[in-house]
C-alpha cells in the first residue's frame, strides 16, 4: 500500500503535493463561485482543466519552457496511481514563483469595462474613445496584479508598479523581470488567441503565472488557458455592445444569483450544463474528445 500523502497547499479548486524535487498539481472537481466553494462536485471538471493546460503547454514550448513533466500517473509516486488522480493530475517542476499575476486582455469586459466607462482607462492604461462592451482592443493590454493571500483580493497594479513590486523580491532585477513577464504574457496570448479563434473560441482575457527554475530561467507555471483562468466566448454569434455567453461557470453563477437561499448547492441539471460547457470548450480547442 502506498503511503498516504497530504497536500502541502490547498486552493479552492487545486491541491498541490510535494514530491521532493517535483510537485503534483491536482485539479479537483470542486467548483467555486463568488469566492465560495459550492457543495456540488462537477464531475470531470478537474480532468478538463488539467488536459487543457497540457494541450497549451505543449503548444507554447517554442515561446518559453513550462513546468509540466507529465500528466501520466505512472510517472508519479505510487500514491497517485489511484482512480481519483487519473487524468486530473500533473507532475511539475518546482519553481520560485513570481509574486504577480500576469493578466492580458484582448477584449474589454468585466472590471475592465466598468473602469473604462468611468474614465476611459483600464488599470491606468488609456484606451481609445467610443469602445463598446466586449469590443476587441486595438492591441492586447497587459494589466498585472499582485497575488493576494487567500481571502484577500488581488490588487491591480500598473506596469511601473510591477517593476517596483518585483524589485522588492529580486533586487536589481525588477525592470528586467517586469519587461520579460509582460512580453511573454503578450506573446503567449497572441499565439493562443489566434489559434483559438481559428477553432471558434474567442479568448477575451486570461492570466498566466511564471516562476524561475534553478538556473534562473523564466518558466511558465500554474495552469494555462483554462475556463477557470480565462474568459472563453463562442466566436459564433460574437457581437459587441453587451456581455457575451461564455464557456465557464456562468450557468452556475447565473443560477445562484437568481435563486437566493440556495445554500451554495446547485441542481443536477445546472451541474450537467456547466460541465457540458467545459467539455465543449475542450473539444473545440483540441479537436479531441476527453
Amino acid at each position: 500500500m502506498s503511503t498516504e500523502m497530504k497536500p502541502v497547499k490547498e486552493g479552492k479548486v487545486r491541491e498541490i503535493y510535494d514530491c521532493g524535487d517535483s510537485l503534483v498539481m491536482v485539479a479537483t472537481d470542486r467548483i467555486s463561485c463568488f469566492d465560495v466553494i459550492l457543495n456540488n462536485d462537477v464531475r470531470k471538471k478537474g480532468t478538463v482543466l488539467t488536459q487543457m493546460s497540457r494541450f497549451w503547454f505543449d503548444m507554447t514550448r517554442d515561446i518559453l519552457p513550462n513546468h509540466m513533466i507529465s500528466v501520466d500517473v505512472k510517472d508519479m509516486p505510487e500514491f497517485f496511481r489511484q482512480p481519483r488522480f487519473d487524468g486530473n493530475s500533473m507532475l511539475c517542476r518546482k519553481l520560485q514563483m513570481f509574486p504577480i499575476e500576469c493578466i492580458v486582455r484582448g477584449y474589454i469586459t468585466g472590471s475592465g469595462w466598468a473602469n473604462y466607462q468611468k474614465d476611459g482607462t483600464v488599470c491606468g492604461i488609456t484606451l481609445p474613445e467610443g469602445l463598446k462592451e466586449s469590443d476587441k482592443l486595438p492591441e492586447p493590454i497587459y494589466t498585472p496584479s499582485t497575488k493576494a493571500e487567500i481571502g484577500d483580493h488581488d490588487e491591480n497594479i500598473s506596469y511601473e508598479q510591477s517593476i517596483t513590486h518585483l524589485e522588492k523580491y529580486f533586487p536589481g532585477k525588477g525592470e528586467e523581470y517586469a519587461a520579460k513577464l509582460r512580453d511573454y504574457t503578450i506573446a503567449l496570448y497572441k499565439k493562443c488567441a489566434d489559434y483559438a479563434h481559428s477553432r471558434g473560441i474567442i479568448i477575451a482575457d486570461t492570466k498566466f503565472e511564471f516562476g524561475l527554475d534553478e538556473q534562473g530561467n523564466i518558466v511558465l507555471g500554474d495552469e494555462m488557458l483554462t475556463p477557470d483562468s480565462s474568459r472563453f466566448w463562442p466566436a459564433d454569434g460574437y457581437e459587441p455592445g453587451h456581455g457575451q455567453p461564455s464557456f465557464d461557470k456562468q450557468f452556475a453563477r447565473d443560477w445562484l444569483k437568481a435563486n437566493p437561499g440556495n445554500d451554495w448547492t446547485l441542481p443536477e441539471e445546472i451541474v450537467e450544463k456547466t460541465i457540458g460547457k467545459y467539455l465543449q470548450a475542450y473539444e473545440l480547442l483540441t479537436g479531441e474528445q476527453l
